[in-house]
C-alpha cells in the first residue's frame, strides 16, 4: 500500500536563519522569565537575541513523569483522536533508556495511546519482531500493548523536495494513527553525532529492512551487515541529510498533529541502540524540553549542551559525526524555526 498524496501535507517551517555551533547563548530575560533565544552562527563571537518570529520551546530541570505532563499539556492543542507515542526502547538492558515508570505515567495521561517502534535493520535482539518482543519484556515495557508499526510491513510516504529522497517506507501501522507525540531521550549517536526528535522519526518510524536502508543509503548488501557494510554505508552530512529527508515524511503526514518532548538525562555519547555497551554519561542531566517545532527542540537541546561546562565528549561526539548539520540541514527545508523562546516551566 502506497500514499502518494496527502491533501492536507503542510510544513510547520518558518523562514529558517542561522547553524548552530559550538557557542553559548546570548539569552534576555524578561520578567515572565522568557528566554529569547537565537542558535550560535558557526564561528561567531557575539550571539545576540532573537530577531523575528521564534517558536516557544517550552523547558523544565525537573525530570519527573509530573513535569513531562506538564510541559505536554501546553503544547498538546492539535493532538486527539488515536494517538502513537515514539519512544525509543533501546536494545536488552540498556542503562540509559528512559525510565519506564515515568513513561508509563505519562501515557496514563493520554486517552486512546499506543506506544509504537520499529524493528532495527541491523542484525541483534530487535532485528525480529519476536526478538524485539522479547527485548520489551527484557527492559520493562510491559505496562501497555507496544505496536511494532512495520509488524505488517511497509507503507511509502511521499517526501517532498528531499536531499536524496522521494519517498521513504514506513512501518504500515504509522498510518492508523490520527496524532503523533515523538517522546525522545536526547544523547548521542555512533553515527548521527546526537539522537534528539529528528533522529527519533526518522530512523525510528521507518521500516526495519526498507525504510532504514533508504535512510542510511545502503540498499544492497546482506543482512546483518558488519564492518564492511558499515564503511560502505553514507555517513557525515550525506546521513543527516537523508535523515532530514525520512523525517520530512512523517512531519508532513501528521501536520500539526505532532508534537516532540525531548528528556535530556543520562545523556552518553552513544544511543540506546547501544544497550550495554554504552559509555557512561559524563555530564550532567539537563531537563525536558517540550514544543510543537521540531528543528526548535532539537536547537535548544544544542544550545544547552554546548553551554555545559562539561559537555565536552557530547561535543566531540557530535562534531566528529557532523551532527550539527541535522539542524542546518532541516532549517534548509524549512521544517521548523532555529529561533526559539525558552520559556521555563518550574
Amino acid at each position: 500500500m502506497d500514499i502518494t498524496r496527502r491533501d492536507f501535507f503542510k510544513l510547520a517551517g518558518l523562514t529558517a536563519v542561522g547553524v548552530v555551533g559550538g557557542l553559548t547563548v546570548d539569552n534576555v530575560i524578561n520578567e515572565n522569565n522568557i528566554v529569547h533565544a537565537q542558535a550560535p552562527i558557526v564561528g561567531s563571537k557575539l550571539v545576540k537575541s532573537a530577531n523575528g518570529s521564534a517558536a516557544k520551546v517550552y523547558f523544565t530541570k525537573k525530570i519527573d513523569s509530573d513535569h513531562l505532563i506538564k510541559l505536554y499539556d501546553m503544547i498538546n492543542n492539535e493532538i486527539f483522536g488515536k494517538i502513537a507515542i515514539k519512544v525509543h526502547t533501546g536494545e536488552p538492558e540498556g542503562p540509559n533508556i528512559l525510565p519506564r515508570d515515568m513513561v508509563q505515567k505519562f501515557q496514563e495521561h493520554i486517552p486512546n495511546s499506543t506506544i509504537v517502534e520499529t524493528n532495527t535493520m541491523y542484525g541483534g535482539a530487535r532485528f525480529t519482531t519476536e526478538g524485539h518482543r522479547k527485548t520489551l519484556e527484557t527492559n520493562g515495557w510491559t505496562f501497555s500493548k507496544i505496536d511494532i508499526l512495520d509488524e505488517e510491513g511497509d507503507i511509502n510516504l511521499p517526501v517532498r523536495n528531499g536531499f536524496y529522497l522521494n519517498e521513504v517506507s514506513m512501518g504500515s501501522h504509522l498510518v492508523n494513527y490520527d496524532s503523533l507525540i515523538v517522546l525522545t531521550h536526547f544523547k548521542g549517536h555512533s553515527m548521527g553525532g546526537f539522537g534528539g526528535s529528528l533522529k527519533n522519526i526518522a530512523i525510528g518510524c521507518a521500516s526495519g529492512q526498507h525504510g532504514k536502508r533508504q535512510v542510511h543509503g545502503y540498499l544492497e548488501g546482506p543482512m546483518p551487515f558488519g564492518a564492511k557494510e558499515l564503511a560502505e554505508m553514507p555517513l557525515k552530512e550525506e546521513l543527516m541529510e537523508r535523515m532530514v529527508d525520512s523525517a520530512s515524511a512523517t512531519c508532513d503526514y501528521f501536520g500539526k498533529k505532532i508534537v516532540f518532548l525531548n528528556v535530556m538525562r543520562r545523556m552518553s555519547v552513544d544511543c540506546d541502540c547501544a544497550g550495554i555497551r554504552a559509555k557512561e554519561p559524563t555530564m550532567a542531566d539537563i531537563g525536558i524540553c517540550a514544543s510543537t517545532d521540531i528543528l526548535a527542540i532539537d536547537q535548544a537541546c544544542i544550545d544547552m549542551v554546548y553551554s555545559a561546562k562539561d559537555s565536552q565528549d557530547l561535543r566531540e561526539r557530535i562534531e566528529s559525526r557532523h551532527g550539527l548539520r541535522q539542524l542546518s540541514a532541516m532549517a534548509e527545508k524549512k521544517m521548523g524555526n532555529p529561533q526559539y523562546e525558552l520559556i521555563e516551566i518550574k
